[in-house]
């Protein structure tokens, strides 16, 4: 086991030459116009050539990426959801749960046709294997991928690549955490994209650009075995501290002490929204599934809300897509649909100054909602 004081830390604000500034008040694309919440909506049926022709008019319509990406470090968050790739419906599983390679593949054309330098696709998974072959084994076309241009790939659940870990402060103190200790991808890069499906969660209510963030915390600092860099389980100590005394999680609030877990997840993906924020959030809304995250949920059935869902604010660009999911309200608080059993990281990340979720704040482009609607219940 390791002691987890052995950990080389690296401070984002201290670090030489480092491109992170946006959690310290510096905005890193000063040509961009963040003063209103654009969210874009495009219809997308199928997972073929109309995904990158989809997929360009939705950052189009934001005003384009180039000043964004342009001679910069693209960093793109999957959401490989238990990474077991168990087949659901009868169909792939990035028609249900999981990114689509095919969402991936023209992103990444889409970022260089921008001016991105180089784009890394990273992911925190339950495996040793390194991300590449990972995917490989998912029938992701690697090497189509590669060509692309200058693309990495990092499975993030631990050290990885790098040689310490990025420690990255919550502003304001956070809610559960206060900082987090993150692998060296999400702080070395310039650009990060939340790439994530349209679907419900069982704790969270819905994931989403937000929740798909939950993921980044690695597994060997914050999963059910952490203390050790061969770390693979899940993140228990996150929902559910009672039955990891054991585990010390880096940043973890001395306050913090509730252990229900429609509490915890919520707040602490708030937490990490604020601490490392998305630049650019973008929903598969293509094909899905409702009635949870995964195949693990009970009865779910498949979905196909037919679009694609962009914005430069990943709250504003959630509480589209949760309105789009059918749900009136994206700022409903405990106990209202669709945050029947916990708290609702959209409104607490509002109110950590991350964003808006007020539909009457949020300049919605492409589609009306009344248009791309698909209820989930």
């Amino acid at each position: 086991m390791c002691n987890r004081r052995a950990f080389l830390r690296l401070s984002a604000t201290a670090a030489a030459g480092a491109p992170w500034a946006l959690a310290n008040g510096l905005d890193r694309a000063p040509g961009l116009d963040r003063s209103a919440a654009k969210v874009a909506i495009v219809a997308c049926r199928s997972y073929g050539s109309e995904v990158k022709a989809a997929l360009r008019r939705s950052l189009d319509l934001l005003g384009g990426i180039g000043s964004l990406v342009r001679n910069k470090t693209v960093t793109v968050k999957l959401n490989l959801t238990g990474t077991n790739f168990t087949s659901l419906f009868g169909r792939p599983v990035g028609e249900s749960y999981m990114t689509h390679p095919a969402t991936v593949t023209a992103l990444t054309a889409l970022l260089f046709d921008a001016g991105a330098s180089r784009v890394r696709l990273v992911e925190s998974t339950n495996s040793h294997a390194p991300l590449e072959s990972t995917l490989a084994l998912a029938d992701w076309d690697v090497r189509a991928l590669a060509a692309l241009g200058r693309v990495e790939f990092e499975n993030t659940r631990n050290l990885g690549l790098g040689k310490r870990y990025a420690h990255l402060k919550v502003p304001a103190g956070g809610y559960v955490f206060s900082s987090f200790d993150l692998n060296h991808s999400y702080a070395d890069t310039d650009v990060l994209v939340s790439l994530a499906k349209l679907k419900q969660h069982v704790t969270a209510g819905v994931t989403l650009a937000m929740k798909n963030l939950f993921g980044i915390t690695p597994n060997a600092l914050y999963g059910d075995q952490a203390g050790t860099e061969d770390a693979t389980a899940g993140r228990g100590p996150l929902h559910d501290p009672r039955e990891f005394q054991h585990v010390k999680l880096p940043g973890l609030r001395t306050d913090a002490t509730s252990s229900d877990p429609f509490y915890r997840v919520p707040h602490i993906v708030a937490d990490l929204c604020a601490a490392r924020p998305i630049d650019l959030a973008i929903i598969d809304g293509i094909t899905s599934m409702k009635g949870g995250e995964g195949p693990w949920c009970g009865e779910v059935k498949p979905i196909a809300p037919g679009v694609l869902i962009a914005g430069l604010n990943p709250v504003s660009t959630d509480a589209v897509a949760t309105a789009v999911m059918g749900f009136a309200n994206p700022r409903a608080t405990r106990g209202r649909s669709p945050f029947e059993h916990g708290d609702n990281h959209l409104l607490l990340a509002e109110q950590a100054g991350v964003g808006s979720a007020e539909l009457a704040r949020i300049d919605v482009r492409g589609l009306a909602l009344d248009q791309a609607r698909c209820p989930y219940t």
